[in-house]
């Protein structure tokens, strides 16, 4: 028991930094409301799984060759920058919108948390090195069941991790004033065309190099 305990304070670990998806909840929180925060996260955990079983299977190493790494940095460009400036232009808007835009949103809420995530040759790169000893520890020590148990340990870290993320993001849309939403939305934005920028140049150097 003590041991699970531990991988779900690992999940907590792994998605406390601050990175794209906390930047994109933080911003659909205060925007729309807790759901969409949430499913931002939902979108990343379910590309963090993708990656776990590539890893598993062992297959990662074929995200990890250069051309496909090239792909996913100029495309994680693409989708973190365009979030980032739709984020600053629509900085204004919190909760005039009908209920076929509250579902099209949600839907792409989960969108940009997937596309973030999947797009990341980091996220391969960390899931290598966290997962990859995770596997290699237990299964020299434990039965497969247990790896399995202790994955959902990490996933259960997440989750609660995004859960915060998603209630923190909606606590401050209720107490904070238009113009403190607005700076906060506009922020969010910044921290995602600077990511954005990150990508572009990691794609550049690996052309050019």
């Amino acid at each position: 028991m003590n041991i699970f305990i531990g991988y779900v304070i690992l999940g907590l670990s792994l998605s406390a930094p601050m990175g794209p998806i906390n930047a994109a909840q933080l911003d659909k929180g205060i925007r729309f409301g807790f759901f969409h925060a949430w499913l931002v996260g939902v979108g990343g955990m379910v590309a963090d799984a993708i990656f776990m079983l590539l890893i598993y299977f062992g297959i990662a190493q074929f995200v990890d060759t250069p051309a496909i790494k090239l792909f996913l940095w100029l495309f994680g460009f693409f989708v973190l920058t365009y979030t980032g400036i739709e984020s600053i232009l629509k900085s204004g808007t919190h909760t005039s919108f009908s209920r076929q835009t509250q579902d099209e949103t949600k839907r792409k809420a989960f969108r940009t948390g997937f596309f973030m995530a999947i797009s990341n040759p980091l996220s391969i790169l960390f899931w290598l090195g966290i997962y990859g000893s995770i596997l290699a520890q237990t299964s020299s020590s434990y039965e497969n069941k247990y790896l399995f148990l202790y994955s959902m340990g990490i996933f259960l870290g997440i989750t609660l991790w995004d859960l915060s993320m998603a209630g923190v993001a909606t606590g401050v849309r209720k107490f904070l004033s238009p113009l403190a939403l607005r700076l906060i939305s506009i922020i969010s934005g910044i921290i995602l065309i600077g990511f954005g920028i990150y990508f572009s140049v990691q794609a550049c150097k690996l052309l050019f190099n």
